[in-house]
């Protein structure tokens, strides 16, 4: 299992490394990542959380977040409603309310509780507008994702048995048929 663990791990890492890198984040934007450890693991979403998989998930993403210099949100479960952990100073600087609830394997989903535990000062909220995310088995993360979501394809389709979705943003196109954009924020 040690083994497993950390092959999926490695998976982790590429799949958050390929995500940052196409989506061309800047220093301090949001990433958010919703993980099902249950689908990771081969069973159904919501039906065998896995606090060690998690770690193995979690702190490999995290690293990727760290070297491209941005903040990751780790979304909980349907059962804290979708909320999200982050560093208190990422929901300081977007503004976000914090909430109170600590996420728990069963309660929020064990990616969310490897987040909470591992992170320096971590918080809970209600809803964000990342900049881009990875969705890990099918947790629905798009309404944690700014306006015009664009499908980023990566290598790595897959954490373990888990499907990985993965999106960037981009700034809406406002006018009409006369209007210019500048292709530089396609």
């Amino acid at each position: 299992m040690t083994e497993d663990m950390a092959i999926i791990g490695e998976e982790a890492y590429r799949a958050a490394k390929e995500i940052l890198e196409a989506a061309q984040l800047s220093q301090g934007d949001l990433f958010v990542v919703g993980c099902s450890t249950s689908e990771v693991s081969g069973a159904s979403i919501g039906s065998f959380s896995s606090p060690e998989l998690a770690e193995a998930v979690f702190g490999n993403i995290y690293q990727a977040t760290q070297e491209a210099g941005v903040y990751l949100a780790a979304q909980c479960c349907e059962h804290l409603n979708r909320a999200l952990i982050l560093e208190k100073d990422a929901a300081e600087k977007y503004g976000y309310e914090t909430v109170n609830v600590t996420p728990q394997p069963k309660a929020g989903g064990s990616f969310a509780t490897s987040a909470y535990k591992s992170l320096e000062h971590p918080v809970a909220v209600e809803h964000i507008k990342a900049h881009a995310g990875m969705d890990i088995g099918d947790t629905l993360i798009g309404m944690h994702l700014k306006n015009v979501a664009v499908p980023v394809r990566i290598r790595t389709t897959a954490i373990g048995d888990a499907r990985v979705v993965c999106a960037r943003t981009r700034p809406k196109f406002i006018g009409g048929a006369r209007a210019m954009y500048d292709e530089n924020l396609l």
